[in-house]
Formats: C-alpha cells, sequence, structure tokens
C-alpha cells in the first residue's frame, strides 16, 4: 500500500506530465520552497497549526508564492498540502514528485563534482558519457571541491562513478593493504 507521501507525488507528478509542464521548472520551484521550510521554522509551524485559520495560511501562501515565483499548479498543491495538514511532509513528498516525474520523462538526476570549473566542451563530453552509461537523459547539477586534487565524480542516484585523483589514491592504498 502506498503511503500518503507517495500518493501526493503521484498526484503531482500526474498534472506535470499529463500538462506537459516544464519538469525542470517545477523541480527547482519544489527545491526552492523546501530551502524556505528548511530555514523558517515559523512558517512550518503557521502552516502546520490549526490555530491559524485556513484563509490565513493561504494569504501566506500567495504572498511566498508571489516572492519565490511559484507557478500556479505548485502553488496549488502547496495548498491542498496544507489544507490537508500534510505539509509537514512537504520534503518528502517533493522528493518523491521529483523523482517520479524524473522515471515517467526517463531523465536521471546527477550530480558531478569537480576541483575545477569545467569548459562547455568537457560537460558535454562528460554528460554524454554518463547518459550512455545509464541509458537515461541527464539532469546534471554542478560543484566544485578542491578536496579532489583533481578528476571527478559522478552521482546518479545511489550509483558512484568516481574519477577523482583522491579516490583512485584511495583504491590503490586498499589494493596495497589487500596484499
Amino acid at each position: 500500500m502506498a503511503s500518503f507521501a507517495g500518493i501526493y507525488a503521484s498526484a503531482l507528478a500526474d498534472v506535470v506530465i499529463d500538462r506537459k509542464l516544464d519538469a525542470n521548472g517545477i523541480s527547482g520551484e519544489l527545491e526552492s520552497l523546501g530551502k524556505v521550510l528548511e530555514e523558517s521554522a515559523e512558517l512550518r509551524t503557521v502552516w502546520d497549526t490549526p490555530a491559524v485559520s485556513n484563509e490565513q495560511k493561504l494569504r501566506l501562501l500567495d504572498a511566498l508564492a508571489k516572492r519565490i515565483s511559484l507557478s500556479r499548479e505548485v502553488r496549488n498543491f502547496v495548498a491542498v498540502l496544507i489544507s490537508n495538514r500534510r505539509i509537514h511532509a512537504f520534503a518528502e513528498i517533493a522528493r518523491q514528485a521529483i523523482e517520479q516525474i524524473n522515471d515517467r520523462l526517463g531523465l536521471a538526476e546527477a550530480d558531478i563534482v569537480s576541483t575545477r570549473e569545467l569548459g562547455t566542451e568537457e560537460k558535454r563530453k562528460l554528460e554524454g558519457q554518463v547518459a550512455k552509461a545509464t541509458g537515461k537523459k541527464l539532469r546534471v547539477r554542478y560543484s566544485l571541491d578542491q578536496k579532489l586534487m583533481g578528476g571527478v565524480i559522478v552521482k546518479v542516484g545511489s550509483t558512484v562513478y568516481d574519477g577523482s585523483v583522491r579516490g583512485q589514491l584511495q583504491r590503490v592504498k586498499e589494493q596495497l593493504a589487500a596484499l
């Protein structure tokens, strides 16, 4: 039996797919709102408490939606969560919704960490290799980590491809220790 988080996530994924909405945009909006909720205990409390009227909660949502440029669909989705007293599970629902949207579109989230900013051609080649390995189109986030010493680490789902100098040194160390 599906959890309530999965049911809400599926409903949002249905809307995104059926209306052919911009999946990247919706994912970005969910992530932005998730950060706001994570950083504001006051907002979480107001939206989750029965002491505040639903009308007040929705006015606050409308003000926030305008400030962070939420689409009508995401705004309405959050309104449903607030009205049904499920906003406390927003992070899990949003995570599952993004996963379901990606699965339905054949997309994979990839995090690529490098020691330096990669050029356009390097990114294109790397993304092509990862897409070929996974068999999916990619939605990529890049970040920098000077501790790698060189190379890149690619994480797609729970799979990690470690091509960093630090990772190579660790593998050599493990091989030597096994002798």
